[in-house]
């Protein structure tokens, strides 16, 4: 009777705290969602939601200030980074409603400093980061730059004056690039006759009653009630300095409840800006006609069948993000000032307690039966015959090919590889892949190749090469110092500690690690592969490409 007595008891208690979760107001799910952040000794948060053209929800977490004890709040103001640059085209898109330009212009007709490329390089390029210019913080931190400097619009703009190369055409390729925005913010100043802050002021804030906002190009400005910003050293929070004093790539400061604002503006636009507002949210096209989910300062992307606009921001310890669901009349602004933050990711959260019945409830895709592939016996002679290092040179990325327990596998990286099998005399499939993964093995002439194809889309193309392994002795052969006319800087490579090493005089100590013949990983994100030029007589250049900076050349002195 006891032991019924209890469960009846234990099942009531179940339903009861059942019903309690269930019966928790969404306001309430979010503090749980920012309980961790919501803590009187750590940096912390601030958030909003609009729905239906109100603000149903701000709230603030956690620390503006630790030194002096100040919370965040809904009125805190944040630098929000890159969430900027969609103001940015906002005001170079109202000069252009004026009749004062077009995005079709080359940017040289409004900022003669650009060097001529040989190739045109439009307003519209550069919004939506086509233009194949290289990025400024790449090239800054190349040029040995720390990014707590005092970081200028002069200074980005004597550096871009001073380049010679592209990445690549513009409008080939998409390849974000802060660069851009630095320039159309110039763009805005120089055909308003205004600074940037002044215009955006006056033609998008003051309208829009965002007062607390504004564009912050002066380091020495003091801004009321702004948050700073925080990184974790161990067991300790660290000040993350932010010295910018440049604008349009980033820079704008503003509160959780004024962007709320603005994501209201934008979903609901009056009718003397609609076409403009549909200007920026629609999709950008590259030369070839495909999308790549850009759009003009803004990014388009499916999240669970709902249109979603967003834009995210990261400078020093900031971390930012604003999403937009127009069709659902909804917006989420996210705000957070610790450097391990994750505004995409909990704003998200936050979406799907709002948004979770409009979800677009899509069927699981049913499994088929994959027939077992067919595969062939090789021996392990043959298999051996397909073992080595490759190269693709498009994506500079290698890849290892080795046998183990008489079976092939592909190598990526020390924690990812995977077991291959042959379906015939060089063709192999990958084995434990959701998709139809095929590598084919080949040769052009002496060189062994590899071709690796994902569903049948385009395969990348591998070629195989040797190792290089070489002793300090032979390192001492690119020795030397290194120039950049285009960065105004050198390097000094010397052989220390059985490394080739970089060494500049405001940078820690850069160490390569050798991948072929010539060609060199770096251990920072700036210096990612070296690569080094000769004659037949002897070394002549490096060149350095970094993600975001392609083949930036140094002369060996």
């Amino acid at each position: 009777m006891k032991a019924v007595r209890f469960f009846l008891l234990a099942s009531i208690t179940l339903i009861t705290l059942s019903a309690t979760a269930q019966t928790k107001t969404i306001p309430e799910r979010i503090d749980e969602l920012f309980a961790p952040w919501n803590n009187p000794e750590k940096p912390g948060a601030a958030v909003a939601v609009v729905q239906n053209g109100k603000l149903v929800f701000s709230k603030g977490y956690g620390m503006a200030n630790l030194e002096y004890g100040i919370p965040n709040s809904p009125t805190t103001v944040f630098h929000v980074a890159s969430v900027s640059k969609q103001f940015t085209v906002y005001a170079l898109l109202l000069l252009a409603q004026d009749g004062k330009l077009s995005l079709e212009d080359d940017v040289r007709k409004h900022i003669p400093e650009v060097p001529d490329f040989g190739k045109t390089i439009t307003l519209r390029h550069l919004a939506n980061h086509t233009s194949g210019l290289r990025d400024q913080w790449n090239l800054l931190t190349l040029g040995g730059w720390r990014m707590d400097d005092v970081i200028t619009k002069e200074h980005v703009l004597k550096l871009v004056s001073k380049q010679k190369e592209l990445n690549f055409n513009p409008g080939e390729e998409y390849a974000y690039c802060n660069t851009g925005f630095t320039l159309l913010a110039e763009v805005v100043a120089r055909v308003s006759g205004k600074t940037f802050a002044e215009f955006t002021h006056e033609r998008i804030f003051e309208p829009l009653k965002m007062t607390q906002t504004l564009f912050y190009d002066d380091h020495q400005k003091i801004v009321k009630n702004r948050a700073y910003s925080y990184y974790r050293d161990g067991e300790v929070y660290k000040k993350s300095v932010l010295s910018y004093a440049n604008v349009g790539a980033t820079s704008l400061f503003t509160t959780v409840e004024d962007l709320a604002q603005w994501a209201m503006h934008l979903n609901n636009p009056p009718a003397s800006v609609a076409s403009l507002v549909q200007q920026m949210n629609t999709q950008a096209t590259l030369n070839n006609g495909q999308n790549f989910g850009g759009a003009l300062g803004q990014f388009v992307n499916d999240y669970k069948g709902l249109k979603q606009i967003q834009h995210g921001g990261a400078d020093a310890g900031y971390r930012t993000y604003l999403g937009r669901f127009p069709d659902q009349n909804f917006a989420l602004i996210v705000f957070g000032n610790e450097a391990s933050f994750n505004p995409g990711n909990l704003a998200l959260k936050v979406a799907d307690l709002y948004l979770e019945t409009l979800f677009v409830k899509s069927e699981p895709p049913k499994l088929k039966k994959e027939k077992p592939a067919k595969v062939v016996k090789l021996t392990t002679k043959q298999l051996e015959s397909f073992c080595g290092h490759y190269w693709d040179d498009q994506a500079k990325s290698s890849r290892k090919i080795y046998v183990k327990n008489d079976t092939l596998f592909y190598h990526r990286t020390d924690n990812s590889e995977s077991a291959i099998v042959p379906v015939s005399s060089t063709e192999f499939k990958m084995l434990n892949v959701p998709d139809d993964l095929r590598i084919v093995f080949g040769k052009n002439g002496e060189k062994a190749t590899m071709t690796v194809s994902i569903g049948g889309n385009d395969p990348s193309y591998f070629v195989a090469y040797e190792p290089a392994n070489y002793t300090p002795e032979q390192l001492k052969q690119f020795e030397g110092t290194y120039y950049s006319d285009e960065l105004s800087t050198f390097y000094e490579l010397v052989v220390k500690n059985e490394k080739l090493t970089a060494i500049h005089p405001r940078l820690s100590d850069i160490e390569f690690t050798p991948i072929m013949a010539d060609l060199f990983s770096g251990n920072r994100f700036f210096m990612g592969l070296v690569q080094f030029e000769r004659n037949a007589q002897k070394i002549t250049a490096l060149k350095v490409s970094s993600g975001r900076v392609r083949n930036l050349r140094f002369a060996k002195q």
